[in-house]
């Protein structure tokens, strides 16, 4: 595909590696041709860099086969899934992760993602439930600001709540920006 074709969230090949789209512009200067400025991130090693494309250059574009999974537990530094149809087990580092350990719980089911067989990263679900462990306790009568506060999770994430939340609450979390929703339903 052509450089100007990029976008965010692609996968593509640079210099052997799979590398995602993390972000682009097209940039073009007073003089010369338009390129394509993007920042990428290995999926192998995790590093991220920029790459300047020229806007007629050709890029391979990297197509992943995703497959369920389901997390069991963590090993050290290492987090443990069974594909739910083989019950074939890989362990993922907490590098390759990035901040989706955040989200992780037991049983929870994600997309593990294979380049040449090798795992990528996953896909976590859009939304996750999660038990608040800590939080200050709400102010009654303090309608009049809804001022938001500070939880922690039971995974270790802290998000901002309304203050009606409580501690041993179970509420619902966003995955792609880390935000409270709602209280979980039942």
């Amino acid at each position: 595909m052509q450089a100007t074709n990029i976008r965010k969230g692609q996968i593509i090949e640079v210099g052997g590696e799979p590398c995602r789209v993390m972000d682009f512009r097209h940039v073009t200067p007073g003089k010369g041709n338009a390129v394509v400025q993007t920042r990428l991130r290995n999926l192998r090693s995790g590093s991220s860099f920029e790459q300047r494309f020229r806007s007629t250059e050709n890029v391979e574009r990297v197509v992943l086969e995703t497959q369920e999974f389901e997390y069991l537990y963590q090993d050290g530094s290492d987090y443990v899934f069974m594909n739910t149809a083989s019950y074939e087990q890989v362990n993922l580092s907490d590098e390759l992760l990035g901040d989706g350990v955040q989200y992780l719980l037991s049983n929870i089911k994600v997309g593990v993602e294979f380049y040449q067989g090798e795992p990528m990263g996953v896909n976590l679900p859009g939304k996750v439930n999660l038990k608040v462990v800590e939080t200050e306790p709400s102010l009654k009568g303090a309608t009049a600001a809804s001022q938001n506060k500070p939880a922690t999770l039971e995974t270790g994430l802290v998000v901002q709540v309304p203050p009606f939340i409580e501690i041993g609450e179970l509420i619902t979390v966003d995955t792609g920006d880390g935000k409270y929703i709602e209280r979980a339903k039942g």
